[in-house]
């Protein structure tokens, strides 16, 4: 709605998770130096963790990508593991292109899935499974997960599987019951919120990504609003910065200002409050009102294409 309005081909900050947007801060990078020297090790299980929305889908989506480009691995991905364990080993052969039928036992798909293993390793093809949201993977689905990694050579496991999850995956897997899983979890790492220089540039980035070429849009005060507001969560970042830009189009700014950033900082649950000041400010602009002035930059898109 305020594309033309900011000279944008597309909007900038989205949360839904673009590759074409990925933006390489430090712990990012880190968490890929991690995955790339794990891969290239041959280990069984890596973990990635992060709080919600540090970036781990848009992290995992972009390992996907990667490896899909190298003609030595190939590639299964699962966005959604609430399965069972059927269910798992079943999703798993579709991913490799197995066709498996209605009524067959979770023993023929697993044999199944074990002879095209050894196939692919005998061509010289590693086979790397991206789990999303691991977390929510039933106990008996990753013993599933762990009794599929079984298969090996002398030098390497025929199937990795990478774990991207939310810190919930780490108390799992102090379960004693599946205790085996997690010492063959070799390499591992946390994301962590980006650094206040690491979100300006991360705001940067995607601006012009998204087309932009004008003036900065956020000066210094501004960008640490946003900071503290949203403590360096990708995700709340941009959240923050689509509603500022909501409100900016609504009152026909072209720069974003302090008072645009409290109106969609009070029109977001999680962000984190400023200062007294700002919380003063807030309680007088309620969040009806803050929603309103959001709203507005809606209201004249609509007008302007009627």
């Amino acid at each position: 709605m305020y594309l033309e309005h900011f000279t944008l081909s597309e909007p900038p900050f989205s949360i839904t998770p673009d590759t074409g947007f990925y933006f390489n801060n430090p712990s990012h990078q880190q968490a890929m130096n991690v995955l790339q020297v794990a891969l290239r090790s041959g280990e069984g299980f890596i973990k990635i963790t992060g709080e919600v929305g540090t970036g781990k889908t848009l992290l995992c989506r972009q390992l996907l990508n990667q490896l899909s480009n190298d003609e030595q691995y190939v590639t299964a991905y699962l966005p959604s593991p609430n399965l069972s364990p059927k269910d798992l080993n079943r999703a798993l052969a579709e991913e490799m292109d197995l066709h498996c039928g209605k009524d067959d036992s979770q023993h023929n798909i697993h044999k199944l899935i074990n002879k095209r293993l050894i196939e692919l390793a005998s061509t010289g093809k590693q086979v790397v499974l991206l789990i999303d949201e691991a977390q929510s993977v039933p106990e008996s689905s990753l013993e599933a997960l762990r009794l599929l990694t079984n298969l090996e050579t002398e030098k390497s496991k025929l199937l990795q599987i990478v774990l991207f999850g939310q810190p919930e995956l780490d108390v799992m897997l102090e379960r004693p019951s599946i205790r085996q899983l997690k010492q063959r979890i070799i390499f591992s790492y946390t994301l962590a919120p980006m650094g206040k220089e690491g979100m300006q540039a991360y705001l940067s980035h995607r601006l012009l990504t998204a087309g932009y070429a004008g003036i900065p849009l956020f000066n210094s005060r501004v960008i640490e609003q946003l900071f503290v507001a949203s403590r360096g969560i990708p995700r709340l970042v941009n959240i923050l910065a689509h509603k500022s830009l909501m409100v900016a189009y609504g009152q026909g700014a072209k720069e974003i200002s302090q008072q645009h950033v409290k109106a969609a900082i009070a029109d977001t649950e999680d962000a984190t409050l400023e200062d007294k000041t700002t919380q003063r400010w807030i309680n007088r602009l309620t969040g009806f009102v803050a929603a309103l002035l959001i709203a507005t930059g809606l209201y004249i898109y609509m007008g302007s294409i009627a």
